[in-house]
């Protein structure tokens, strides 16, 4: 038997940041789209867009990483000269504009070919932390013609673990020491000159050892990269107000392991207070995972994670990976026309929950089947996911509901939220039996 039983009465915290993106819609004939912008980030109340791999042929070399921004190295760095913020401005600018903020990784894109231009290791470390400073300074002290947006988040690198392929590693070009004393240096550097700002990274390529006894010889060097980083951490007195991770994979179970084995590996370097973030995920990675990433089995996905990920205390914020148009790995648009498609409505769904603001109390039975809720004290909001129960039939049991409520029922269907014909009025107790097949989302909605 299937069940889900909410207590709207009981309240359990807030619901969590898990629905921010890594990019934004990027027009390659007009820089950032900002009217696709304000559509998708404000209906789905999208928190924090990361600023990795974020690509356009607009602009595409010219903003975001350190290179493009601070285009020669040699320049002098107190210099606003030096610097070339123009389409940075315009990216940040769209972001901050619909009510969403910017995440700032510092670092570069990602580099797959014969030749790297920009993933190589800088010359000069304490040169780098002064760049990043300068860039912190623009955006939220205003200077050289900059803003105030007190963006909280910096990122240090991407995946500098990643192994790359034929052509060598793709991230980083230096030796594993020489990154931690990239980070040794640029954090303390940033934290001393900037108290208030959140430092982290390095966005690990993941911890797939953890869980699958078959994997590239290469990704097997992840694991002890992350522990070793956190003893030079816990022995420096490092600053990590953050630790950033990523996992692609059509197993829920293993993202939630994952992120259970992060959060207790942080606590047992004495890192309690460090957040855990998993700032690049979907279903599957490459291969069949691209078609899926579209489709009700991506959507059921999203659903199952967001909800599964807030019911539980390991991670502290999400990422989606990607949500800019000219990728493989953006579910939520359709490639050619831009339109939303199923997967997208999860996360307006869980969006829903997020403006109500308090997580209320969740019990779930049956095997695949998620859910999470939330409410204002005058409305609520239930996700449920049936990721993989072949079963599909739930017990659905609310209590707490205000007075004189009506309960109405929604689901993904045509690319929306469609509401369905059922809607009932409640008050305190109301028992629901939902028929939610495979790879299937619902959310109810409760308005007194």
């Amino acid at each position: 038997m299937n069940s889900v039983k909410v207590d709207f009465s009981k309240i359990k915290g807030e619901i969590k940041a898990l629905h921010g993106v890594c990019c934004a819609p990027y027009s390659i004939n007009a820089g950032p789209n900002q009217g696709a912008i304000d559509k998708y980030f404000k209906q789905g109340h999208i928190p924090y867009c990361r600023l990795h791999d974020c690509t356009g042929g607009y602009g595409g070399t010219y903003f975001i990483d350190i290179p493009n921004v601070f285009p020669d190295f040699d320049a002098d760095e107190n210099d606003p000269a030096s610097y070339d913020f123009h389409y940075s401005d315009e990216y940040i600018k769209a972001i901050q504009d619909s009510g969403c903020e910017a995440y700032y990784r510092l670092g570069v894109t990602i580099e797959w070919g014969s030749k790297k231009y920009t993933s190589v290791m800088p010359s000069d470390f304490s040169k780098w932390a002064r760049i990043c400073e300068h860039i912190i300074m623009h955006y939220n002290k205003g200077w050289a013609d900059g803003f105030e947006y007190n963006l909280k988040y910096w990122e240090i690198w991407n995946e500098p673990e990643n192994p790359g392929n034929q052509w060598g590693p793709c991230q980083w070009s230096g030796t594993k020491e020489e990154f931690y004393d990239l980070y040794r240096v640029s954090s303390k550097y940033l934290k001393e000159k900037f108290p208030e700002i959140k430092i982290g990274g390095y966005g690990s390529c993941g911890f797939y050892a953890v869980t699958r006894e078959r994997i590239p010889e290469g990704h097997k060097t992840f694991v002890p990269y992350f522990t070793d980083f956190l003893k030079m951490v816990k022995e420096e007195k490092l600053p990590l107000d953050f630790f950033s991770w990523h996992i692609y994979t059509g197993d829920e179970l293993e993202l939630l392991a994952h992120a259970k084995y992060v959060r207790e590996t942080l606590d047992s370097f004495g890192l309690t207070e460090t957040e855990s973030h998993l700032n690049e995920w979907n279903i599957h990675a490459e291969g069949r995972g691209f078609p899926s990433k579209h489709t009700m089995e991506g959507a059921s996905f999203n659903a199952a994670v967001l909800a599964m990920l807030q019911e539980t205390p390991y991670l502290d914020k999400a990422m989606y990976y990607a949500f800019q148009y000219r990728t493989g790995y953006n579910g939520f648009t359709n490639p050619i026309t831009h339109e939303a498609q199923y997967p997208w409505f999860s996360f307006v769904a869980f969006g829903e929950l997020y403006s109500l603001k308090n997580h209320v109390d969740v019990a779930t039975e049956g095997e695949h089947i998620y859910a999470t809720a939330a409410t204002n004290g005058k409305a609520g909001g239930v996700l449920l996911s049936n990721f993989k129960n072949e079963d599909g039939v739930i017990e659905t049991e609310l209590s707490g509901i205000p007075e004189n409520a009506t309960v109405t029922l929604y689901r993904i269907r045509e690319g929306e939220m469609l509401k369905e014909d059922f809607s009932v009025s409640a008050s305190g107790n109301l028992l629901l039996k939902i028929n939610l097949p495979l790879w299937q989302v619902a959310y109810l909605k409760i308005e007194a």
